[in-house]
């Protein structure tokens, strides 16, 4: 991965992409196959290839934090590297360069993603329970908000209720694509409570609650398939769950919020994340097409292929762009609710792109399990579905630039 400085970024972003890359490019790449074959799971695999996996991935782990790069998403108190938003979103595309390099980081989606919520809202006492032994690899958890009857583009239409019963909630509802659901000590389930008074807010009903997975009523329905396969997915009925008033994240009524920070700084990273895989694919398809002989020369110089190379280097730079502006607006404070949906609509769709390209170029090899390329392929087209879908994204796109018109915008300011 060729990784050079970025003069109009701070030095320590330049310092985290360099230190990041480094171990990417000398830990990761050359043993990418090794590092992940146990978990791959393979009948040709002996007890020692196994035990050299784990060894492998133990010891990139250990230069990580050597490096000051462990858990980059966690504050310095709490054993991580404490980056800031921006600092973060750029580690996360070199990152994504490698397959499974995040998670020798310390970066483990949904377990990641609940730290950070369980940092900004979680009590003293929550901290101690939940988030701590999260932290220390002693817990997993599992994210519980999406529901198979209800549109998860609105979370506001969510159906699961909390009612209070003295001490404690009572939890009833039905989920699925609840994130890690067969490993999970906890789940952090979003909830519909009674509205806080004095309020007309819909969101004022939503609370996140932790669940503990063995609580009597938690009844894991199924594994839930993804492109065929099995995933960490579950649906899950929430049948007269108690648990404790204190399990409540942050206030009652907070859970809307808790998770806009989530999705809202999510959506930016998981497009850094394709970003790094945009990079990995379009260099596979260079290096392909300038070693591969067809038809009596080289694919570089088949222009068809050529025209490949061209476009995809467009949609990796207009993708790259949107992102970072979109990416600096939100570290500065500003309104990026409008560049938040453009990218989500557009970097996917710019991912897709260039995988299915390099896939084309490489032929057969290309959607076989030796190259990344076929797990980006589907992981680009699964992207056009989280956290909101394109139509949605648009629709809010042409919402907010119509209402800024509507109240006496004299154009779009496209310099800010």
């Amino acid at each position: 991965m060729n990784v050079q400085p970025i003069p109009t970024v701070s030095e320590r972003i330049n310092e985290i992409r360099r230190l990041t890359a480094e171990i990417v490019n000398r830990e990761i790449l050359p043993n990418e196959n090794m590092l992940w074959a146990d978990v791959r799971g393979s009948d040709r695999l002996t007890d020692d290839d196994r035990a050299q996996s784990r060894k492998l991935r133990d010891e990139v782990r250990a230069k990580v934090r050597q490096a000051g790069l462990w858990a980059p998403h966690l504050p310095t108190e709490y054993g991580g590297a404490g980056l800031d938003f921006l600092e973060l979103a750029y580690m996360y595309e070199v990152l994504a360069y490698a397959t499974g390099a995040s998670s020798l980081f310390g970066v483990v989606a949904p377990n990641s993603g609940n730290q950070s919520v369980l940092v900004k809202y979680a009590s003293e006492d929550q901290k101690q329970k939940w988030l701590l032994p999260l932290i220390d690899g002693e817990l997993e958890s599992g994210f519980s908000m999406t529901e198979p009857d209800q549109p998860g583009s609105d979370p506001r239409s969510l159906k699961t209720t909390a009612r209070r019963d003295g001490d404690e909630w009572v939890i009833n509802g039905h989920k699925w694509f609840t994130s890690n659901g067969l490993k999970a000590d906890f789940f952090i389930v979003m909830c519909r409570t009674e509205e806080v008074e004095g309020t007309a807010d819909r969101n004022a009903a939503m609370t996140q609650i932790i669940v503990p997975a063995d609580a009597p009523g938690v009844n894991v329905v199924r594994g839930i398939t993804v492109w065929g396969r099995p995933s960490d997915h579950v649906e899950i009925i929430y049948d007269d769950v108690r648990v404790p008033l204190e399990n409540a994240l942050g206030e009652r009524g907070s859970g809307h919020q808790a998770a806009q920070d989530r999705l809202g700084a999510g959506r930016v990273y998981h497009c850094m994340n394709s970003l790094g895989q945009m990079w990995r694919a379009f260099d596979l398809m260079v290096e392909r097409s300038l070693t591969r002989e067809v038809h009596g020369g080289p694919l570089e110089t088949k222009q068809f292929v050529q025209g490949m190379i061209a476009d995809s280097y467009m949609d990796m730079q207009a993708a790259r762009l949107m992102t970072i502006n979109c990416a600096e607006k939100m570290a500065a404070g500003q309104d990026a609710r409008t560049d938040i949906s453009a990218i989500k609509v557009f970097v996917p769709a710019a991912f897709h792109r260039v995988v299915d390209r390099a896939i084309q170029v490489w032929g057969a090899a290309g959607v076989s399990g030796d190259l990344p390329l076929s797990g980006m392929y589907q992981g680009a087209r699964t992207l056009r579905l989280a956290d909101g879908p394109d139509e949605v994204h648009r629709i809010l796109m042409a919402k907010n630039v119509l209402a800024a018109y509507r109240h006496g915008e004299k154009g779009w300011d496209f310099g800010n």
